[in-house]
């Protein structure tokens, strides 16, 4: 990376962070000269990662009087880049994390993100297999995964059209391989992940079978871990 690309992530970055900013409030926090500035700025709002925002608008409208400010705001489009930089940014520090610690730290992380998620759920207590499934598309769908459900046999197919981390797991499996046992542990069956988007399949699919038992609170996963005949 340049100099010139690294320059203008960090203005991408803090434009984030503390917009609506103004051009000379960049130069002042960046240390950067409002020349350099601007024409960041310039290339930025071209390629649609940020727009600009008159700051002499009052909040119902109602224009100020005096000169106008050109304030600025990252777009959509500027969102997605940035998550794509943070990417790297966890894959970077997941490879520093294997190499200090082994695979068993990289292991040990997901599992203790995946129990962050579960415990950030919500799910109720009660209910049959299909209603608890039901139940966890809703909480992950309020987390960006895209979650829907559907039969399949003698289950569910939980399936996630969006995986926010899905370009570091492809890196690191633990990550998926983690969320899979935190979906068995929250569950209370032994679920199957039959495709996954960081394997290059189109969507994230994972088998719910909804066992008779289902409903008389037993957790079959929690005894063996096999299916039984």
């Amino acid at each position: 990376m340049n100099i010139e690309t690294g320059t203008r992530q960090r203005v991408l970055r803090t434009v984030s962070e503390q917009g609506p900013i103004t051009a000379g409030e960049l130069a002042e926090l960046l240390e950067v000269t409002p020349t350099a500035i601007r024409r960041h700025l310039d290339a930025l709002v071209a390629e649609g990662q940020l727009s600009e925002r008159d700051t002499h608008r009052e909040q119902h409208g109602e224009r100020r009087r005096g000169r106008p400010a050109r304030a600025y705001v990252v777009t959509d489009a500027g969102h997605s880049r940035l998550r794509s930089d943070y990417d790297d940014l966890a894959a970077d520090l997941l490879a520093f994390l294997a190499e200090q610690g082994g695979d068993e730290a990289v292991q040990a992380y997901a599992r203790r993100r995946a129990a962050v998620i579960a415990d950030s759920l919500d799910l109720p207590d009660a209910g049959t297999v299909a209603e608890r499934t039901e139940a966890l598309a809703t909480a992950l769908n309020g987390k960006g995964f895209a979650t829907s459900t559907r039969p399949l046999g003698a289950g569910v197919q939980l399936c996630q059209g969006h995986c926010p981390v899905q370009h570091v797991a492809e890196q690191f499996p633990a990550l998926c391989e983690a969320e899979t046992e935190m979906f068995s542990q929250v569950l209370g069956v032994h679920v199957q992940r039959l495709a996954s988007l960081a394997h290059g399949d189109h969507v994230c699919t994972t088998f719910v079978p909804t066992p008779a038992q289902s409903g008389s609170g037993q957790h079959p996963h929690s005894t063996t871990g096999r299916d039984e005949s």
